[in-house]
């Protein structure tokens, strides 16, 4: 296992070897280490302290400036976690105290895609390839502060499909069609049912396995003078999905077919100028439901008020399984950017009734990440 000196001279190396990005290159390099150190000090499953962290290497190449291409774009993003779990094993919640935690040591190919921009003004594109769903559906500005994963994607999305959608750290084979326009955005996918194999957690893989079916997802976006964003979203996934509850008279679990879900969210500047994006109160509000028959979480609703690098947020989740209930998350943090490559951001979370185990008292997470970019 790689120590947390050795991760750091890893991001050193890896910012060593990137390219520079000149202003007026084709190739534009991105390399992010994310250290983080979390203490349960009280509540859910144990008490304890783990080390996680987060590579990120990318690499956006503009083809029509590389190769004559018009309107097309590829991009190749890497990244390693080292598979530390927190949340699995001392809070056991349910929505993910950390959006870096993966619980699986591993180097990946996280997305690697092609995009081609066109029709008039090129408002349209189309992308194909290994693909972060979350990277353009489901995503709220206001929510990237917070460190907890439910406020980056909904927790009944993210906890939808046979091994996930295809989100961090799994991805999948995707296509997404995309139109813009003044104040709206339209767009859609279609993506393989079930990201990577399940039963080699650590490979990036692509597979179409008899069964797994397509998530097919749309999304309408509006952005206005205040609305950073607003957002209505379905989606559906064609494969066939057991029963959480009900069961046939030999004992297996009855079989649904298909399984959807909506969601919806707005992203608003409350107070402040346009201008100056470090000097505005900003907030947002989800709320997302999913077919109760065959997720365990059948509703979320999420809100949060971000100012200057303070936030506060609230998630909370109604539960099938492993029991009927909800959980909820508290979360206070503060976003410190030191110089342009270092930020630090202290984290607190309380997490009430973490992961709906019996007898379990509710859990306090106290946590610091750090940022080396590059």
């Amino acid at each position: 296992m790689i120590q947390p000196n050795g991760r750091l001279a890893l991001a050193i190396l890896a910012t060593a070897i990137a390219m520079p990005a000149l202003a007026e290159s084709p190739y534009a390099w991105g390399v992010t280490y994310t250290g983080e150190w979390w203490r349960n000090q009280d509540g859910g499953l144990d008490t304890g302290t783990r080390y996680l962290d987060n590579l990120d290497v990318t690499l956006a190449i503009d083809a029509e400036r590389a190769f004559g291409l018009p309107g097309v774009e590829f991009f190749l993003y890497g990244l390693y976690n080292n598979g530390q779990s927190f949340g699995g094993e001392l809070t056991g919640d349910m929505h993910g105290v950390s959006n870096i935690e993966t619980g699986v040591q591993a180097a990946r190919l996280y997305e690697a895609w092609a995009d081609w921009r066109f029709g008039r003004e090129r408002r349209q594109s189309l992308r194909f390839g290994l693909y972060d769903l979350n990277s353009e559906f489901d995503s709220i500005e206001s929510g990237a502060l917070f460190i907890n994963s439910a406020h980056g994607i909904g927790s009944e999305l993210a906890d939808s499909g046979q091994n996930g959608p295809s989100i961090f750290p799994v991805t999948s084979l995707a296509l997404r069609w995309r139109a813009d326009f003044e104040r709206w955005s339209v767009l859609a996918a279609a993506l393989d049912g079930v990201p990577g194999d399940p039963a080699h957690p650590k490979r990036t893989t692509i597979r179409f396995d008899k069964g797994d079916g397509a998530l097919l997802i749309g999304e309408v976006q509006r952005r206005g003078a205040r609305v950073r964003k607003a957002a209505i979203g379905a989606w559906h996934y064609t494969a066939d999905f057991p029963d959480v509850e009900a069961v046939q008279p030999n004992g297996d679990p009855v079989v649904r077919s298909g399984n959807s879900g909506l969601y919806g969210f707005i992203d608003v500047r409350l107070i402040g100028d346009a201008a100056a994006p470090d000097r505005q109160l900003t907030g947002f509000l989800r709320i997302g439901v999913a077919d109760d028959r065959v997720n365990a979480i059948d509703r979320y609703f999420g809100a949060g008020l971000g100012w200057r690098g303070l936030g506060i947020a609230y998630a909370h989740a109604h539960a099938i399984a492993p029991a009927r209930g909800t959980e909820e998350n508290i979360e206070l943090t503060w976003r410190v950017p030191v110089t342009d490559w270092l930020t630090l951001q202290p984290d607190l979370q309380y997490i009430i009734n973490p992961g709906l185990e019996p007898g379990s008292d509710h859990a306090l997470a106290l946590g610091l990440r750090f940022e080396l970019a590059y």
